[in-house]
């Protein structure tokens, strides 16, 4: 089921919450919409669903205007954060719970069917006569996916599926997700406004700011053609220096760099953690606060001549202390007018 939003705008008493977004989602696509707090992420998704009707602009599925269609009809399982499971029934009568109230009929024999490769689905098998509370919080997420699927949606919606769960649960399931994905081919959108979440599991990813797209492409694009410091700063750990553009090349703390396409005047330059190396010979000076080790290498806290404060990458092996002197060197940057 192909997805469109077309033009589409959402307000609360005087707040703006979305302000004429326009977007093409494919049909079996796994879209993210990505975006902090307050960005309208969840609007537009609830929006989709038919929890929230547009102010302004129309929502398409396929060639039906869906933009007014009451959310019984439209078609769509959604899956919310907090599970909303129905703690007095089992995990089978969770899962049934759709059907039974679905306008297309099926006897007992059918959803009890239904019921059972559902849970061979998630992986759930023999858990059907357990009640929420007996099960873990990454089951009842599962039971929650299951009892959304049920009906048979044409989309599937899922809103910050996972952020009730620790670190460790995430992981295993945004694998398993996109497991189910691949084998049902459903047209997914999901909210998260949690970057690794995002770009682990979606085809596509829209970053959106105060109810604006700001970027949208695949997590190859976003992540390595940022299209604004917003975009930059929001997708990871990153580093700002202040520096100057003059016909295409960049002044920072006295080393020249390329930076074509940027025009002359005050610059911001962006580089991540791993954009950086630690030098004993040329480069920006720079002196060493402080040596963080982690399990997977090790992270140096340095300051510039200039007093800004930088974090970088360096192989666990590099002897270096606090309070030694060398120089940052730039492997990659982004640069934008400040």
């Amino acid at each position: 089921m192909k997805i469109r939003l077309d033009n589409v705008v959402k307000t609360f008493d005087t707040f703006r919450a979305v302000h004429g977004v326009s977007l093409d989602i494919e049909s079996g696509e796994l879209l993210a919409l990505l975006g902090p707090s307050g960005s309208g992420k969840t609007t537009i998704l609830r929006m989709v669903a038919g929890l929230e009707f547009a102010d302004g602009g129309h929502i398409y599925f396929g060639d039906q205007d869906a933009t007014d269609i009451p959310v019984r009809d439209r078609g769509v399982g959604f899956v919310f954060q907090h599970y909303a499971l129905f703690p007095h029934m089992t995990v089978a009568e969770n899962i049934s719970f759709g059907m039974k109230v679905s306008k297309v009929r099926r006897s007992p024999a059918e959803m009890s069917a239904r019921v059972a490769d559902l849970l061979r689905l998630v992986r759930l098998e023999g858990l059907g006569e357990r009640f929420p509370t007996q099960i873990s919080g990454g089951q009842r997420q599962r039971v929650a996916l299951a009892r959304a699927l049920a009906v048979d949606p044409k989309v599937l919606l899922l809103d910050e599926p996972f952020g009730a769960l620790d670190a460790n649960v995430r992981r295993d399931l945004r694998r398993w997700l996109r497991e189910i994905h691949g084998e049902l081919g459903i047209t997914t959108i999901f909210v998260t406004h949690d970057q690794e979440e995002a770009l682990d599991l979606a085809d596509r990813v829209v970053i959106l700011n105060e109810g604006k797209i700001i970027q949208q492409g695949t997590p190859e694009e976003v992540c390595r053609n940022p299209s604004s410091a917003f975009v930059m700063k929001f997708l990871g750990d990153t580093n700002r220096l202040s520096g100057s553009v003059k016909s295409g090349v960049a002044s920072i703390g006295g080393v020249t760099l390329d930076a074509d396409g940027c025009p002359d005047g005050a610059a911001e330059v962006y580089a991540r953690p791993s954009d950086l190396e630690w030098s004993r010979e040329s480069g920006i000076p720079a002196s060493v606060l402080r040596v963080i080790d982690r399990p997977d290498g090790r992270r140096l806290v340095a300051r510039t001549a200039g007093g800004e404060t930088v974090e970088l990458d360096v192989p666990p092996e590099t002897v270096v202390r606090a309070g030694d002197e060398g120089f940052l060197r730039i492997v990659r940057m982004k640069v934008f007018a400040a």
